[in-house]
């Protein structure tokens, strides 16, 4: 049986008829093969680099200094420790009117750093940016600093140049070429500047209110590797007990799964856009493999009459299968290899450079997808052949489907919702999809079924034989017709979304935020150097640049509910009653937010706290109008009662808070000053020398910060239109397979046709307007759901107002009826070639 097999499928190889289902394959295993790839060489490096993703066996990280009583029991216990406080501040470089800053992420490190995990330092700026360099045990000397490479571009400096940090200065000796604690995060914007710790308070950079990361550092030698989950269970039990907030303990288990959460949402994302490609490729090879079965019904008949059984005949066809399958899978697999190199070529700095080799697993899913799907969707046409009956030789009847055979078709969804289930890893995102691409599936289906029907009240419109030919032809075959829209509506949504669409949304989300929106954040402005800088800003022509108090402050109870790590389900509100607030005070509401509930506070001397909260964040931590807020603002306790909710103007770019309180129940808090304005291209050094009389201030550029987020997000976007070429593609062999399966059909019409006086440029005019007609539905169709989606994201997602381009449906209708008009060239270029006498007699 395994000859004859081999034979029919050599046969079948030469006739051309399992080629196209070749393809198909391909592309569908090419497409999540490549996205397999790339995952896998991803979490391959993050797998072997965990241990060094804290620099330690565990860390205690703090809003404030880590407890001394802490500190002291682990040293007791024989652990080793080391320190790290790390916050933004500006680096700045030169002297007077020559001086350049720069926004840094400060990290100043004790001696022992990392306790797990080696620094590598460099003083070749190339193999920095490879990071490629020395391991090292030490850490910056007193008076020195270690840094980025691409700080010293920025600010114009060298190595054995001086860069200030607030009231001293530095020599920079050493770039820093890989940091094992700094995660494996994809951005990070903020170049590193690296300090001893014991250089740190001779800056003045941290104050009250200052943001800042404290991190005690602890492992254990191998005699007492046992400390380290005793200490944990130690230091926990003193948070959990006494209540403590803003203090998180990481360990390889703990602090790994937020890497892991952020790798594995990546995954998910970037394999249902795969997925998408798949889900079309197995429409084309359930397509494929049904013509397969009608053009093999005669060769099965005569194979019943020289003695086959039903059981040889479909063990002979599902070998056939199998073989097919294992070649295009393993094909696959090589363009999936080949596609996941582009992807981190395309995704350019934003993944690491030294990734490991790629592992096995991949291909092996991708051979494994490959079968699933030619087995799920090809299977029911086999198991038709197999009922075949032995008078077609000469009757050329054909049964109908057994029972068993559409059965088939339900193991077919089975196993599309198999692979959605395997690719997302979430049985709810997997059925989602599923319904959303069946109903997307369903709605096209409808709109083309409606199209087709429209279309026979317009057969007498044009007097010309080629349109009526034309419509006709779409009127006999609605059921091809209509899986050939929904097929390249689908690949062109997908593209219209990723292009044009996109484009409207970048348009749409510069358009949000005005002209002269604050483009220069300046914060950490101390109460005596608010009028002096006021009167600076002023002086250089600054119209708008209001100046406004921030508090630091940690919410730990409401309505007199003391908040613990219990008190909230959701992540994000956990993460912020967890961490301290940026409250503010002032008089007056500002001009771009809006109360939508409530009164703005009276702030009468001796009056009640007030607070006005933000919608959002009430929303997200359940609090309404009435509820009691006690806040703990270094040290001291402020009780505030929620008076009022604002709706914020997010897009403004203006200086915005979540909690705002009655000036007279803050009068007594520290407070540093923020302010926001925004700065003419000519007056670009006023920062630098900002900086220069105040260096406690941090001045952020908005604007560059904003145009480095744009370039990422264009990187990510360029490789996820990289996928959609392969959505794009299924698409395309989609409208090959409705195509190719009605050639028969088409041959015999165009040779009687034909017979009856047709001519073949008659002919060929009608194939062309039918695909036209055809094509342009479906552009149509897919500009209507990229516009509807590109509307959804925009009103629920960037929030901001949504104007549709009327160029999407041009665009979409011109690329439908352009992308129709060639696979139908390629499907059906031979149809016409047939002599009409050979077709007549084949009939």
């Amino acid at each position: 049986m395994l000859r004859l097999s081999l034979n029919m499928t050599g046969r079948d190889w030469r006739a051309g008829q399992l080629r196209f289902l070749l393809i198909a394959l391909i592309v569908a295993v090419a497409a999540l093969s490549a996205v397999g790839f790339f995952v896998d060489r991803l979490r391959s490096g993050l797998n072997r680099d965990a241990h060094q993703l804290l620099g330690a066996d565990l860390v205690i990280s703090a809003d404030q200094p880590v407890n001394p009583a802490w500190r002291a029991e682990a040293q007791r216990r024989g652990l080793l420790l080391a320190d790290t406080v790390t916050f933004p501040s500006m680096a700045q470089a030169g002297e007077g009117e020559q001086s350049l800053s720069q926004l840094a992420s400060i990290k100043a490190v004790s001696p022992g750093y990392p306790l797990r995990g080696k620094l590598k330092i460099t003083t070749n700026i190339t193999e920095a940016s490879d990071a490629v360099g020395k391991p090292t045990d030490q850490v910056p000397a007193p008076g020195t600093l270690w840094v980025d490479a691409a700080i010293l571009s920025t600010l114009n400096a060298k190595l054995g140049d001086t860069l200030k940090l607030g009231d001293k200065a530095f020599t920079v000796t050493q770039l820093i070429a890989s940091e094992p604690d700094r995660g494996a995060s994809f951005l990070n914007f903020a170049p590193r500047v690296m300090l001893p710790l014991s250089d740190l308070p001779a800056t003045a950079l941290v104050q009250d209110g200052s943001r800042v990361s404290y991190r005690l550092l602890l492992s254990a030698p191998p005699a007492r590797a046992g400390e380290i989950a005793s200490f944990q269970g130690w230091v926990e039990q003193q948070i959990s007990t006494q209540n403590i907030k803003g203090v998180r303990v990481e360990s390889l288990e703990s602090g790994s799964p937020q890497m892991q959460s952020t790798l594995e949402r990546a995954d998910r994302f970037l394999s249902l856009v795969g997925l998408l490609s798949a889900m079309l490729a197995a429409v084309a090879v359930a397509m494929a493999a049904r013509r397969f079965m009608l053009r093999h019904l005669d060769a099965c008949a005569m194979l019943r009459c020289l003695g086959l059984t039903q059981n040889q005949v479909t063990a002979m066809y599902v070998l056939e299968f199998l073989i097919v399958g294992l070649v295009g899978s393993v094909i696959g697999v090589v363009v999936g290899f080949g596609g996941h190199l582009v992807l981190l070529e395309l995704l350019g700095k934003l993944v690491q450079g030294d990734l490991p080799p790629v592992s096995i697993l991949p291909a092996l899913q991708g051979v494994a997808t490959g079968m699933l799907l030619l087995l799920g969707f090809a299977l029911p046409p086999i198991l038709q052949l197999r009922n075949v009956p032995h008078n077609r030789v000469i009757r050329r009847e054909q049964a109908s489907p057994q029972p068993l055979a559409l059965a088939t078709y339900g193991m077919g969804i089975a196993v599309f919702v198999l692979l959605l289930l395997w690719q997302a890893g979430d049985l709810k995102l997997a059925l989602l999809t599923a319904v959303g691409f069946l109903g997307g599936f369903a709605v096209f289906g409808l709109a083309g079924w409606l199209g087709i029907r429209s279309l026979r009240s317009l057969r007498g419109l044009v007097n010309h034989q080629g349109w009526r030919f034309a419509v006709t032809s779409l009127q006999r075959r609605p059921g091809a017709t209509v899986i050939q829209v929904v097929s390249l509506a689908l690949g062109l949504m997908a593209l219209l979304l990723l292009t044009v669409v996109r484009g409207d949304l970048m348009h749409a989300w510069r358009d949000a935020t005005p002209p002269d929106a604050p483009n220069r954040f300046i914060i950490n402005i101390l109460p005596e150097q608010k009028e002096p800088l006021a009167a600076r800003l002023a002086k250089v022509g600054v119209a708008e640049a209001p100046l406004y108090p921030m508090i630091r402050g940690r919410l730990v109870a409401v309505n007199d509910k003391t908040i613990t790590e219990d008190t909230y389900q959701d992540d994000r509100a956990k993460r912020l009653a967890d961490r301290e607030f940026n409250l503010s005070t002032m008089a007056q509401m500002q001009q771009e937010n809006q109360l939508v509930a409530g009164q703005w506070f009276a702030n009468s001397p001796g009056a009640p706290a007030e607070a006005s909260v933000e919608e959002g964040i009430a929303k997200t931590l359940g609090l309404k109008l009435g509820d009691s807020l006690r806040f703990d603002i270094a040290g001291e306790t402020v009780e505030a009662k929620v008076t009022s909710l604002r709706k914020l103007e997010w897009g403004s770019m203006r200086v915005n808070f979540f909690v705002i309180i009655n000036p007279d129940a803050m009068k007594d808090t520290p407070q540093t000053w923020i302010t926001a304005f925004h700065l003419p291209a000519a007056q670009a050094g006023l920062g630098n020398a900002l900086l220069r009389d105040y260096p406690n201030l941090t001045v952020v550029d908005v604007g560059g910060v904003l145009k480095q987020i744009q370039a990422v997000l264009d990187q990510v976007v360029t490789a996820v239109e990289f996928l959609f070429a392969f959505t794009l593609a299924s698409g395309l062999l989609v409208l090959y397979a409705a195509l190719m399966g009605s050639q028969d059909e088409r041959t015999r019409e165009a040779g009687l046709l034909r017979a009856l006086g047709a001519t073949r440029r008659q002919l060929a005019q009608a194939q062309l307007i039918e695909f036209s007609l055809v094509g342009a539905l479906a552009g149509l169709l897919a500009a209507s759901g990229a516009a509807a989606m590109g509307w959804a994201l925009a009103t629920y997602q960037f929030k901001f107002a949504w104007s549709f381009a009327p160029g999407v449906w041009v665009f979409g209708l011109l690329a439908g009826a352009l992308c129709a008009i060639a696979g139908g060239w390629l499907g059906l270029r031979n149809v016409l070639k047939h002599p009409p006498l050979q077709t007549l007699r084949e009939g």
